[in-house]
């Protein structure tokens, strides 16, 4: 019987015989993502504008160190470098930014949009070798467990902030008074989604399931399992709309500091 022998070829960049608008997506990550990292980039620079009232901006929280009356340690610390601009985001915004940087689904996200490793599925990829994330650079993805530590402490400096912004100076006594405005809203929002997104995080489950390739006996921790999976199901979606509402929380804080919106308040 004679055999025919078929050469493989492998595919070039961007080479498939898809016939859907497998592009969209990355298209629409990468749009995304470059918008936010622009955005964030040159809040945290601003050093102003980041609070307004019982209102503090996410990409500034905790404030450690600041102008603002409430900052933990006072002004710019003595320590900081002569040559790098001074802002308080800037100490704290490396955690949260780590922690997304190295989110398994971030990473599946960036690498398709930005590197195209690859575009799509079954869509050909301008490298030609492989060597995943056992050697650098990408090895160093793997610290992602230990960004999740310091992510946990956020939500909770977050839920305060949230708790603050509910309540508001009356005038006319001085004292604070329970309130609702559109900024109260927002950042309450943004620990929701956010409290969505890290507790359904891949690393979490491990943590709180089992240990190595099994899960606990206990109920607790199964319970905790579940939860965390449940969560873990609506990861992505989890992920765009924290994505957004923590930079529309900045954006909301800077415009009214600015005098260009007036809270809304309704209670």
């Amino acid at each position: 019987m004679a055999v025919e022998v078929v050469q493989l070829r492998r595919r070039g960049w961007g080479e498939t015989m898809r016939r859907d608008a497998w592009w969209v997506q990355p298209v629409v990550v990468f749009l995304v993502l470059t918008a936010f990292l622009v955005y964030a980039t040159w809040a945290a620079f601003q050093n102003a504008h980041y609070e307004f009232g019982n209102y503090l901006s996410p990409f500034y929280s905790p404030l450690i160190f600041g102008d603002s009356a409430s900052s933990w340690f006072g002004p710019k610390p003595a320590w900081w470098p002569a040559l790098l601009p001074f802002s308080p985001a800037l100490i704290i915004l490396p955690f949260p930014a780590g922690f997304r940087f190295t989110c398994y689904y971030y990473r599946g996200a960036y690498y398709k949009a930005f590197w195209s490793d690859p575009p799509s599925c079954s869509v050909g990829e301008p490298r030609k070798g492989y060597r995943g994330e056992s050697s650098f650079p990408l090895i160093v993805q793997n610290i992602h467990r230990y960004f999740l530590y310091f992510a946990l402490i956020f939500i909770v400096f977050l839920a305060h902030d949230a708790w603050k912004a509910m309540w508001f100076t009356n005038p006319a006594t001085g004292k604070a008074e329970f309130g609702i405005g559109i900024g109260t809203l927002l950042l309450t929002a943004n620990v929701v989604l956010l409290g969505g997104y890290t507790l359904g995080c891949h690393s979490l489950r491990h943590l709180v399931g089992g240990y190595l390739d099994r899960l606990s006996s206990s109920p607790a921790r199964k319970k905790a399992y579940d939860c965390a999976s449940c969560l873990n199901r609506g990861h992505m979606n989890w992920a765009w709309t924290s994505l957004v509402m923590v930079a529309t929380c900045d954006l909301y804080v800077r415009l009214l500091s600015m005098g260009v919106l007036s809270d809304w308040r309704l209670i």
